[in-house]
């Protein structure tokens, strides 16, 4: 009897001891299936063999693989290149969203440029003012350190030296008395006289009414504008008196309006407005009396005759200086025969500036173009 019971004893913990073995066994499988599916779903958690269950020993297997060691790269790779995506977009934004704030930049004028003093062939003018108080101001250059001497209406009034710079101002203490000059340049030492000249007409009534006009070969430039003849849209901007006893006034105003003018009362005629806002009319005035006041109105009508702008210029007519060339700037709308019938009387005398300005097709010409306008002998 009691070796049976010592031998159920002895079977009975056997298959105790064999559960818990498969018992510890299968948690073991368990453990072990458990860590590499959370070391293959979870990238960035390191395996860790040696954890230990609270309450329980750690039990090494054989079987069990030793975990491998990983690079930085393939550690982190996604957050790294989502710190690379970042860093771009940063970038994106700086430097191709965000603009600097729109500045108003005022144009630039081009720079004049003058020629060297050594460059130049014969003394030139380089400014020509008329102050309100009737004093002129003439300044020029011409080679360094020489002698240059001021015309005016062919007499001498004064001679000056150029300084290092060969530039030279002139300016007399008296003001000069209403009237027409021509004023021109000449070398002390070789009597070379300036290509260009300078008309200028002073006003009795100040620096508002006078003008001066740079002449040179091709063409007329306007160095001093007077600024009292405009009414509103009305703009007068040369009235040029010829030998011929012609007068031609220019200007601007309203496109497809009348121009009209008067001499001191007396009619001189009318003119059309071109779409392009300019109008000239000439007419014959026969001889003004040097010395003698002139009253010159120049009116706009609109399209039913009603004066809306008038410009009234009063004037001495001075002495003639001998200087008989006239010149003319194109403008756009113009044509020979209109400026021949204003200039010379007859548009049919087109053919005449024509050949003055070597224009080989008369039916051709330019806006900016300079025209020299041969006078007509009466």
């Amino acid at each position: 009897m009691s070796g049976k019971m010592g031998q159920t004893k002895n079977s009975t913990d056997d298959l105790i001891n064999g559960a818990v073995a498969q018992q510890q066994d299968w948690h073991e499988r368990r453990r072990s299936f458990a860590r590499e599916f959370l070391t293959s779903i979870n990238l960035f958690a390191k395996p860790n063999p040696t954890r230990r269950v609270v309450g329980r020993p750690a039990v090494k297997s054989e079987n069990t693989p030793r975990p491998r060691k990983k690079s930085v790269l393939r550690e982190y790779w996604f957050p790294i290149l989502c710190a690379i995506v970042v860093l771009l977009v940063l970038v994106w934004i700086l430097f191709c969203c965000v603009r600097p704030a729109t500045q108003n930049v005022q144009p630039v004028p081009e720079p004049i440029v003058r020629p060297v003093a050594a460059e130049l062939k014969t003394p030139m003018f380089d400014i020509v003012r008329i102050g309100d108080d009737g004093k002129i101001i003439v300044a020029g250059r011409w080679k360094p350190s020489t002698r240059v001497s001021v015309y005016t209406n062919k007499k001498l009034v004064a001679t000056l030296i150029t300084d290092d710079n060969g530039e030279f101002v002139y300016a007399p203490m008296r003001a000069w008395d209403a009237g027409n000059y021509t004023v021109y340049l000449m070398d002390v030492e070789t009597k070379l006289k300036s290509a260009d000249s300078v008309f200028i007409y002073v006003s009795e009534h100040g620096a508002e009414s006078s003008i001066s006009l740079l002449m040179t070969n091709d063409g007329s430039r306007v160095l001093q504008a007077p600024t009292t003849l405009h009414d509103g849209d009305l703009v007068v901007s040369k009235i040029d008196y010829m030998d011929n006893g012609r007068l031609v006034i220019t200007g601007n105003g309203l496109p497809r309006l009348r121009v009209s003018a008067t001499l001191n009362d007396d009619v001189l005629g009318t003119a059309r407005v071109s779409d392009f806002k300019h109008f000239g009319l000439g007419a014959d005035v026969g001889d003004l009396t040097p010395g003698e006041e002139y009253t010159l109105s120049v009116r706009m009508h609109d399209g039913d005759g009603n004066i809306i702008s008038t410009i009234t210029h009063k004037f001495i007519m001075p002495k003639m200086t001998g200087d008989d060339d006239t010149y003319y700037t194109v403008r756009r709308g113009d044509c020979l025969w209109i400026i021949a019938r204003n200039f010379m009387r007859r548009g049919i005398l087109f053919s005449m500036i024509a050949a003055r300005n070597n224009i080989k097709n008369p039916d051709l010409i330019f806006p900016k173009q300079k025209l020299n306008i041969p006078v007509q002998p009466k």
